[in-house]
């Protein structure tokens, strides 16, 4: 019977499926490293507060892509070239998901609007990282070559969340509501299509590496558009509510470092 343990488990075992998930996984969070580095450097003068936080969050995601590449040296594997296809952070930026980067590459100070739509755009994405590291936690938190990586990474992602609702009802409630409302329903109905496109990219990879019938790939792909209906229906909800966290100031300290991975 398919199951997220099992399939993981799957691509865990194989060297070359893993080495593909981890190089995937490595290239989105140092790309993300760069985006928050950027926003903390041209961050407006009115948001200054936000900057030690914004760099904090990059700090986390370059932390974390040094940890799927130290889990690769572990099993003296290489990083390998990212299929467009599956690199979900550059396909969101495409579609207009994150601030440009040809503007984070000017060094002109971004505006107070810049802010406010990079944290609602942060606030979705970090739902999904969230729920997926909650998710390998729970099967994989005690894996003794795994496990260690992916409890600190989830620890991180839930606090990038926490960040981004408290972050966004203080600017609401400094008059941004209507347009953190419009931003994060337009950014949670195209991530769940860019999710569903790059689950789709990514299970196809897999699917060749492992060599699984084509039965089992078409059973995979239809569960894939399966929770895509249904995101599309009622899930994205979840994605564009905010609630103050009960983990307060949860990027308000240094980034942890990671000795024992990187």
């Amino acid at each position: 019977m398919l199951s997220a343990r099992s399939l993981f488990q799957e691509i865990l075992d194989n060297d070359d499926s893993f080495q593909l998930f981890c190089s995937i996984a490595a290239s989105g969070e140092a790309q993300g490293g760069w985006e928050n580095g950027r926003i903390a450097a041209l961050v407006p003068d009115s948001q200054r507060a936000l900057a030690p936080k914004i760099a904090r969050h990059g700090a986390d995601e370059d932390k974390h892509g040094r940890i799927f590449n130290a889990l690769l040296r572990k099993r003296a594997l290489e990083p390998v070239e990212v299929p467009r296809e599956t690199d979900y952070t550059m396909l969101l930026e495409a579609r207009g998901i994150g601030l440009a980067h040809d503007k984070l590459r000017r060094d002109e100070p971004l505006t107070e609007r810049d802010i406010v739509i990079y944290l609602a755009h942060s606030r979705v994405t970090e739902e999904r990282a969230s729920a997926q590291m909650r998710l390998l936690r729970k099967h994989f938190g005690s894996h003794p070559d795994i496990g260690r990586a992916v409890k600190m990474i989830s620890h991180d992602e839930d606090n990038h969340l926490a960040y981004c609702h408290e972050e966004l009802l203080r600017l609401a409630a400094a008059g941004h509501g209507r347009l953190i409302q419009a931003t994060l329903r337009e950014s949670a109905l195209t991530e769940i299509a860019v999710y569903r496109d790059v689950s789709l990219a990514v299970m196809a990879q897999m699917g060749r590496i492992l060599a699984w019938p084509r039965a089992k790939a078409a059973m995979l792909a239809a569960g894939i558009h399966a929770v895509y209906a249904f995101e599309r229906a009622a899930g994205w909800r979840r994605m564009v509510s905010l609630r103050m966290p009960e983990r307060l100031d949860a990027l308000g300290g240094p980034a942890s470092t990671a000795p024992e991975f990187a």
